[in-house]
């Protein structure tokens, strides 16, 4: 996972942000051990989640994942480098049964840990961001896009969002659109699935001008 982080990082000149999991370790010792790692990959800023991957108990409790966030913030400020600390509630995710309520909960304590930036992934109603944004303000606020809601970025905007991300779906958008138009070949024997496809000079246009740029 460093070795991807640190390709990621060194192909672009845009600030990277590394989706690092749970810390990859239960300890918040572990989790500072790692967080400097990372950081030593050059990322602008790194996630800690607090998903246990443990289905019978999928989040830590309360206090733990407090410690781990301390954590990273502590093995972040050792470094001296200026990255940014998102800390994340995986309660939507998880299915917890109030997930609203426990994720305000649990990231109004990241920010007192040190989290930069707050990030509960699954939240999907206007109320809900509202809250959520409300709850840890001035803190900034990240959103998961991961499907068409009806909002729109101006909207997320309004409701004081101040990142958004997109995760899986612009992967998942591609390769819904090849194997629709795969199964209607081989189901149907049509092509119909090419209908509106970028034309091919489009597309060379569009990689050629990315590499002048590097």
């Amino acid at each position: 996972m460093l070795k991807h982080i640190a390709e990621m990082v060194a192909s672009v000149d845009l600030p990277v942000n590394a989706d690092f999991e749970s810390g990859y370790a239960k300890e918040p010792e572990g989790v500072a051990a790692n967080v400097r790692l990372c950081v030593e990959t050059g990322v602008a800023g790194l996630s800690i989640e607090d998903a246990t991957g443990d289905r019978a108990k999928p989040l830590f409790d309360l206090p733990v994942a407090v410690e781990r966030m301390q954590a990273a913030r502590a093995a972040i400020d050792a470094t001296g480098a200026d990255v940014l600390l998102v800390g994340r509630a995986e309660c939507f995710l998880v299915g917890h049964p109030a997930p609203l309520k426990e994720s305000i909960r649990r990231l109004q304590a990241y920010a007192e840990a040190g989290a930069d930036v707050l990030y509960a992934p699954g939240v999907r109603e206007r109320s809900d961001i509202q809250a959520i944004v409300s709850a840890v303000n001035p803190k900034p606020v990240n959103v998961l896009m991961s499907a068409n809601t009806g909002l729109k970025v101006p909207d997320l905007a309004e409701l004081g969002v101040r990142r958004i991300s997109v995760g899986s779906s612009l992967a998942r958008a591609a390769w819904g659109g090849f194997i629709r138009a795969a199964k209607e070949i081989a189901e149907e024997g049509s092509f119909a699935g090419f209908e509106g496809s970028t034309p091919f000079a489009e597309l060379n246009s569009f990689f050629q001008e990315d590499f002048k740029k590097r």
